[in-house]
């Protein structure tokens, strides 16, 4: 049975009379192609991606597994509509942390609409992607049965600084309350989580390895999913830290040339999560963020009220 994804962080949500994705019990996600070229070129991506032999297997795996496209019965009963049919990255997790983060200091190409690439400019300026390379899209941290998820509104994450962006992300491997602003995040699950040989550190190293030889693809507007469960840790078990790559509406033929600007963004990313590993206790200036959770209670579940 199809139904609406509890865990989704960011994009575009089966909710308010819009169409979204679903899920179902077999593991797989179904994702509303968009009407316009941005749908055709997404399974052009997936077509291709899945079939190019010059990808290496242990570069796949960062990848959701792609399952062709199906008509369904649109979230909002709207009608048949195609959807892409992929890997849902989080089956099996029962309460997992995440984060979307998108990578490049440009979300835009010049081969876009006028439309697209002002929209875009803005949000890049707007955001930290021009600042660090990155930015965080949405995210959601488990903090405890009786309080659920923290799941900052996303009007509060598009205004995050660089402080803010190095406090979540420390924020996310903590074991006090994300809610709590004060006391500062104490990074007790960045070894298990960050860390290690199969730790998202070691995994975003290994995507670097490859597009700084890839030139089969530009990456644009596309973001790293990072997951992992804080329960697993507190039984003794693995994280199941993973990340995967997703959005691939703006992706372009690499032409030979290697994607400075997903390289680039990716650099920063792996620059600031070895910075918590190496310096866990080291901690910014209070940052925006912590003034504002200060005047601000929390819902139940998670969102600011």
């Amino acid at each position: 049975m199809l139904k609406i994804p509890d865990h989704q962080v960011a994009g575009h949500q089966a909710r308010d009379g819009k169409p979204g994705p679903l899920i179902d019990d077999s593991g797989r996600f179904y994702k509303p192609l968009q009407g316009d070229e941005r749908g055709s070129k997404e399974v052009a991506f997936y077509t291709s991606f899945s079939s190019n032999t010059r990808i290496p297997d242990h570069i796949r795996r960062f990848f959701p597994v792609f399952h062709g496209t199906q008509l369904l019965e649109a979230s909002d009963g709207s009608g048949l509509h195609p959807h892409l049919v992929l890997q849902d990255v989080v089956s099996g997790c029962r309460n997992p942390s995440i984060m979307d983060v998108k990578i490049g200091s440009r979300t835009w190409y010049l081969q876009a609409s006028e439309d697209y690439i002002q929209k875009a400019l803005k949000k890049d300026r707007k955001t930290m992607s021009l600042s660090l390379g990155f930015r965080i899209s949405g995210l959601q941290i488990y903090d405890s049965k009786e309080s659920g998820f923290w799941r900052p509104e996303k009007k509060r994450v598009q205004g995050f600084t660089v402080d803010d962006t190095r406090l979540v992300l420390r924020k996310y491997v903590s074991s006090n309350s994300p809610t709590d602003s004060d006391s500062e995040p104490d990074c007790s699950f960045a070894s298990a989580v960050y860390g290690g040989s199969n730790g998202i550190l070691a995994q975003l190293l290994e995507l670097k390895a490859w597009f700084e030889d890839q030139t089969i693809f530009h990456f644009f507007s596309c973001s790293i999913l990072m997951v992992y469960e804080k329960e697993a840790i507190l039984k003794g078990m693995s994280s199941g830290a993973k990340i995967k790559l997703i959005d691939f509406s703006h992706v372009l033929e690499g032409k030979g040339v290697i994607d400075h600007n997903f390289l680039g963004g990716l650099c920063s990313l792996i620059k600031m999560i070895s910075e918590i590993l190496t310096s866990p206790d080291e901690n910014p200036s209070r940052s925006c963020l912590q003034e504002y959770e200060k005047n601000h209670s929390y819902s139940e579940n998670g969102t600011t009220e």
